[in-house]
Order: C-alpha cells, then structure tokens, then sequence
C-alpha cells in the first residue's frame, strides 16, 4: 500500500506501493493486463480479478503477486480472507520470506481495518 513503509535488512526504508508496483511493472512489462469487476466494497471500491496471457496461459494478477509477496489477500470487514487461494499464496510467501516478507512492514490489512473507523469519528 503507498505510503506504507517497510525496512529492508539494512535499515533502509521503501515505500510498500512503490516497491510492488515495480514488481508488477517487472512482470507484465510486455502484456496487457485485463481485469473484470467482481464486487463491490461498503465504501464503493470496486473488487476486480485482472489477468494477463504469459507464454499461452492466462495468468491471474493478484495470485501472481501474492505469491511473489507483493501483495496481500484481499479481507473482509471481521479480517475474514476474501479469496481462499490468495491467502495460501500469502501463507506461502510469508513462510518463505518472499518480497516485502523479507522487510519489517505494517501488515496493509491492519491499516484498512481501522481505517473506516477513524473516519467515522
């Protein structure tokens, strides 16, 4: 999430969003990325699933970054995951230290979860 900061090993702070957004430009550099809308969020954000065509095979994005530990899965007000694949992909990433995993970082989904009740003061 930008504007979220993580410390790699050396104590050197990056910014959580800018640090995923360049793994994601990494990995879909020479595709086209297409998403569709799934849902809608209490705060009118929409949930979309986006893929990308890599090698014949349509890749889904948010596994893909997941995975890789640029991403986390998607939670539901109560923190409930939304998308049980995704929080396997997470799972695994943490357990493997993979990307951000590797950094000392705020989990994004504590962020978002107060978020809504800051707001409503």
């Amino acid at each position: 999430m930008r504007g979220t900061i993580a410390l790699d090993a050396k104590g050197k702070e990056l910014d959580c969003g800018n640090v995923s957004l360049a793994h994601l430009a990494a990995l879909f550099s020479t595709t086209a990325v297409t998403c569709q809308p799934i849902a809608m969020a209490l705060d009118k954000a929409t949930f979309v699933v986006c893929g990308a065509k890599l090698d014949g095979n349509t890749i889904d994005l948010g596994t893909a970054l997941i995975a890789a530990g640029y991403a986390f899965a998607a939670t539901d007000q109560k923190g409930n995951a939304v998308s049980a694949s995704y929080l396997v992909a997470e799972l695994n990433a943490k357990m493997k230290a993979d990307g951000l995993w590797a950094m000392k970082f705020q989990h994004p989904i504590g962020l978002l979860l107060k978020r809504p009740k800051e707001q409503d003061r």
